[in-house]
């Protein structure tokens, strides 16, 4: 096994309209899955949802974030995974405890568990207008479900593998650009089925164990790669005392009252980090222009 950083690769075939990424995650993956007692299914679904956001977030080119979700009513309640211009990632998932998430090796065993499951593609340009796809998760890996999402809603094909163990976490995308009549005259018509074919060949192990170079070596040594600098990711949460403070102004001064005379100080805690923010009576009603006496 080879060491690597929480990097994203992106890679490119010379003169061909194709381009790709590689994914890995190590230490971001462990500082997310610490944070709550989650069982292993759901560490693996989590780790491929962090990788796939990781994947997505390069591709849609915005100041902003995107996040996947998943809701369900069955054992695995909610999942959700995002990740901004920045490469800061975060996830969280409530569920049901459950037999069947103590075993599994990929996704499949978490989206089994799901009832009228849908996934949610949440886009969120720091300006401009807010989007979101929704899937029905109708296949047994994560892969499989965002690659129909490519297929029905953004019609550029796309190839994803995803792979994740309870420590690390890889994954790789390829995408086929749209292309004129001109351009379609001199591309090679034979390297998406090719690119394809050999991302299939890729075992979960090298994806977790081996670092990106390596991987793209062993895949597309033939092709002539253009690689730009790796992009480092890493755990980032955007929780803050200013948005708990906005918070409560939206709750109200009698529900912050309320609150007072049950809680004093109030506090409040960030879910996906354990930050806690602590707000003493006299710090709660001077958002309000109260003062304690």
């Amino acid at each position: 096994m080879n060491d690597f950083n929480d990097v994203r690769q992106r890679f490119y075939i010379h003169e061909q309209p194709v381009r790709g990424e590689v994914v890995q995650l190590e230490q971001t993956l462990n500082t997310i899955l610490k944070q709550r007692d989650y069982p292993q299914a759901i560490q693996i679904l989590l780790g491929e949802m962090l990788v796939a956001t990781s994947l997505l977030a390069s591709t849609m080119k915005i100041d902003g974030r995107i996040s996947l979700q998943i809701q369900s009513s069955g054992d695995l309640r909610w999942a959700m995974a995002e990740c901004n211009q920045d490469g800061d990632l975060r996830a969280l998932a409530e569920f049901n405890p459950s037999e069947q998430f103590n075993h599994a090796t990929d996704s499949s065993t978490a989206l089994k568990s799901l009832q009228g499951g849908v996934l949610f593609i949440n886009i969120e340009p720091t300006f401009g207008e807010r989007y979101q796809g929704i899937i029905p998760l109708e296949h047994d890996t994560l892969a499989k479900c965002l690659m129909q999402y490519y297929d029905l809603s953004a019609q550029i094909p796309t190839h994803i593998v995803l792979a994740t163990n309870t420590q690390r976490a890889g994954g790789l995308l390829l995408q086929l650009l749209p292309r004129t009549a001109e351009e379609q005259q001199h591309i090679d018509e034979d390297l998406w089925p090719r690119l394809r074919m050999l991302a299939d060949t890729l075992k979960a192990h090298e994806l977790t164990d081996l670092d990106s170079n390596e991987i793209l070596y062993r895949l597309y040594h033939e092709e002539e790669l253009r690689l730009p600098e790796a992009e480092a990711l890493q755990f980032g949460c955007t929780c803050s005392r200013e948005r708990c403070e906005n918070a409560l102004l939206q709750i109200g001064e009698q529900a912050v009252h309320d609150t007072l005379m049950e809680q004093n100080p109030i506090e409040m805690d960030c879910q996906f980090c354990n930050q806690r923010y602590s707000f003493t009576a006299e710090q709660a009603l001077a958002l309000f222009g109260q003062r304690v006496h």
